[in-house]
């Protein structure tokens, strides 16, 4: 494999980000990392305690993503939840196509485009934006990888699934450019059985509550000041969600990494401090 540095955009992202965790595994893996961030913070300085060469700057900003991309052959891209992903999406895009010699170009996308076309979009802008940027890079000639996620829960097992199939693309990328990947877990469950899942994990009783959709955007999702780019966002996958529109099940994780994606049950198992007795556990649509 060549030790060029792979380039991860988004490694020090909070909102909807997986990129932390595929430096993470990247790393662990002893392969070259170099991080594009947009502030050099105590995130920034985490990363380089890790080996991961840092360059500061603007997704949106040309001359900055060139900065980061000089010498790189392999390419993950996500940005978090936010107005000018388009804008983000093709400048790498166009920045890649000019530099030239890129072995391959992931992008992070999200499991409703699979859903979506010209006369089929959702609410969500962002999500459109999602639509909108797979076909710029569709258009640009590169060698893409689509990564069509689920919701990310930081630090959970949605974000893992994604992050090590993101990485292991990264190291061998030629059987998967020009593909689209689909992830999902091991099995399609409504939210009472992800209920019994945490029950039969931590050893106690968790039931899930339906909560009205009225009642959870005044009373939950007002209450976190979101900006209105961000809050649109998640009522519409809440509906979503409620709709059954993620009731989806896909084998592409266990053909890329070689095992079955970690079921809830097994996750919470093995991590029970994240879910005290004294924590509540919210399950919800």
């Amino acid at each position: 494999m060549s030790q060029s540095p792979i380039l991860v955009t988004g490694a020090a992202g909070r909102l909807g980000g997986v990129g932390g965790e595929v430096v993470a595994i990247l790393r662990s893996k002893g392969l070259p990392v170099r991080a594009l961030v947009r502030t050099d913070d105590d995130r920034a300085e985490a990363l380089r305690a890790t080996g991961v060469e840092v360059v500061v700057g603007d997704l949106t900003r040309a001359q900055d993503v060139a900065r980061a991309l000089d010498g790189c052959r392999r390419m993950y891209f996500g940005m978090s939840v936010s107005a000018p992903y388009l804008e983000a999406t093709v400048t790498a895009a166009a920045v890649a196509r000019e530099l030239g010699g890129l072995e391959v170009f992931v992008n992070i996308s999200q499991l409703t485009v699979s859903q979506m076309s010209l006369l089929a979009m959702t609410d969500s802008l962002q999500q459109r934006l999602h639509w909108l940027g797979e076909q710029a890079l569709n258009w640009s000639g590169l060698p893409v990888v689509h990564v069509r996620a689920t919701v990310f829960l930081q630090h959970f097992f949605f974000s893992q699934w994604a992050a090590e199939s993101i990485a292991a693309v990264l190291e061998h990328p030629e059987a998967h450019v020009g593909r689209v990947i689909e992830l999902t877990g091991p099995k399609s469950e409504d939210m009472r059985a992800v209920a019994a899942e945490y029950s039969e994990a931590l050893g106690r009783t968790i039931t899930y509550v339906d909560v009205p959709m009225a009642e959870w955007r005044e009373r939950e999702l007002a209450a976190r000041g979101l900006p209105e780019h961000v809050a649109s966002h998640f009522k519409t996958m809440a509906q979503l969600h409620a709709d059954n529109r993620y009731d989806r099940l896909t084998h592409d994780f266990e053909a890329i990494i070689g095992r079955p994606a970690t079921s809830i049950r097994e996750y919470v198992t093995k991590h029970p401090e994240l879910f005290g007795a004294s924590e509540r556990v919210h399950v919800s649509p």
